[in-house]
């Protein structure tokens, strides 16, 4: 399959996962409240979806939400957890994580990053560094409650984007790729530590 034909496809099990798009579609929400002009779902959220479509699993919880967004104009910590607050109130029910790129290189010790994108090619392995976002063409009501049922997704015209650095190939392969950026320990605890390869047995490691 071609990157293109991955990405379709990517995009069509994001619409068939209710939670998945409830998830989206409070974060559209949010990003229009803050002022966030450059944000995505990564990690986890695209990765695990993936896998558990190819093993044939029936689909994981979500055991954390992985917002990530740019915003260099204000870098305090204070802001993430202002958003991750605005977040839980919108979804108690969902496990919220909220990370200003703009101020991960100083944690990290890397140069400055430019862009989600770029930070995300500092992530220790390359499968993990896909994204996902909505870029709506019509507006919503802001009033209108945002259940599993009838998600926001529902109520205005919007189109998936992918922040996906290394492209979608190694994901949709099954490997798992070390990045040259960060140490093979680094890599070789989260394998260990995520037990990826015992949940996930048809994936194939790679160094």
């Amino acid at each position: 399959m071609s990157e293109a034909e991955l990405k379709s496809c990517l995009f069509n099990w994001i619409s068939q996962d209710n939670e998945r798009v409830r998830a989206l579609d409070i974060v559209q929400r949010c990003a229009k409240q803050y002022s966030i002009p450059q944000w995505c779902i990564a990690a986890g959220f695209v990765r695990n979806l993936v896998w558990d479509r190819l093993h044939g699993f029936e689909l994981s919880p979500l055991n954390d939400i992985d917002l990530i967004y740019f915003c260099p104009l204000d870098i305090r910590p204070e802001r993430d957890a202002a958003i991750e607050t605005y977040l839980t109130q919108l979804a108690p029910d969902l496990p919220w994580s909220v990370k200003n790129q703009a101020r991960m290189h100083l944690k990290n010790q890397d140069p400055a990053y430019t862009s989600c994108a770029d930070a995300m090619t500092y992530w220790p392995e390359f499968e993990t560094a896909i994204g996902i976002y909505v870029s709506d063409v019509g507006e919503y009501d802001k009033n209108t409650q945002v259940t599993a049922e009838q998600p926001l997704f529902r109520q205005c015209a919007t189109s998936y984007k992918l922040v996906a650095p290394f492209g979608l190939y190694a994901l949709f392969d099954l490997t798992l790729t070390a990045n040259p950026r960060r140490t093979l320990l680094i890599f070789r605890q989260r394998v260990l530590t995520k037990c990826w390869l015992r949940q996930y047995p048809l994936l194939k490691l790679m160094s």
